[in-house]
């Protein structure tokens, strides 16, 4: 049964919303459903794009306002150590968000980039563009 308001698949969004957040799901799977009853191929896509890169955005928000209490209290990271690990993340990790859509890592990029101070039009356009391939590939045999 599609639960939908208007033109909004709300249990694709908020599966894949949770999928990409630390919590474990399967947005891919319900894609693959509503897609096989006969679904706007481009709809569809659009909305598992946007509630994946929300919930990828609630983890870096997660990292980026977690970034003092982690660091100086709970941890104990030495500000060298952590400029150390910024200047890594501005050599390799930007371009890694692109794979935010990866099992088991994906989840850790976006939290790391909170935690690094990622710029979030950077974040956001990094890991929309990985996210919205992965969606789209899934969905080519239905178009």
């Amino acid at each position: 049964m599609l639960i939908s308001v208007g033109c909004m698949d709300w249990a694709l969004f908020f599966s894949a919303l949770v999928s990409s957040t630390l919590f474990p799901g399967g947005s891919e799977v319900l894609l693959l459903l509503r897609l096989n009853d006969g679904g706007d191929v481009v709809r569809l896509v659009l909305i598992a794009t946007v509630g994946n890169v929300f919930g990828s955005l609630i983890t870096y928000g997660m990292g980026r306002l977690g970034n003092e209490a982690v660091h100086k209290k709970w941890l104990r990271i030495s500000e060298d150590r952590t400029g150390r690990a910024e200047k890594w993340f501005e050599k390799y990790g930007k371009p890694s968000l692109l794979f935010a859509w990866l099992p088991v890592i994906g989840d850790p990029l976006c939290l790391a980039a909170g935690l690094l101070r990622c710029g979030l039009v950077t974040f956001l356009l990094l890991v929309s563009i990985g996210k919205l391939a992965r969606y789209s590939v899934l969905a080519l045999p239905f178009v």
